[in-house]
């Protein structure tokens, strides 16, 4: 990973020394508005610090400051200041009319010779009523879990 200088504008220091005076943003928006500014090249009056320095000044990897400072030369300042989305985000495994189907699955009697419903028996059922192709029992616990 080669080097990328940082050089604020005024205006964008101003706006990173603004964003971190008021505080109300995620940290790590906080944090790397704080490793910019220390990066930052403008001021020949003070010694660069390296990667390093800003690292353990930031209490952050070598890489992260170096990541940043490349999503600010390359991508730009919001980009820098902005988490990177996930490359490959997963979907539900269920919507919400399939488990509504659930629940009410839940609340139906179980099958004879049984006391209960297990969840193995659930996923069995769903597959079964073709509510949905495949699903894992642990997928049905979280799905009621987050249901309550």
């Amino acid at each position: 990973m080669e080097k990328c200088i940082v050089k604020l504008t005024t205006e964008e220091q101003l706006s990173l020394l603004d964003l971190i005076r008021v505080g109300k943003q995620s940290a790590n928006k906080l944090m790397h508005a704080r490793v910019l500014l220390s990066a930052d090249s403008n001021d020949t009056a003070i010694k660069q610090k390296t990667d390093v320095e800003i690292a353990k000044e930031m209490h952050v990897s070598s890489k992260t400051v170096a990541r940043i400072r490349q999503r600010f030369v390359h991508e730009g300042l919001e980009s820098a200041l902005l988490r990177k989305p996930h490359a490959n985000p997963r979907s539900r495994k269920m919507d919400g009319e399939q488990e509504a189907h659930l629940v009410a699955l839940c609340c139906s009697t179980p099958p004879e010779g049984r006391s209960r419903w297990t969840l193995k028996l659930l996923a069995n059922k769903l597959i079964a009523l073709e509510i949905v192709d495949s699903v894992s029992p642990a997928t049905l616990c979280r799905v009621l879990k987050k249901m309550k």
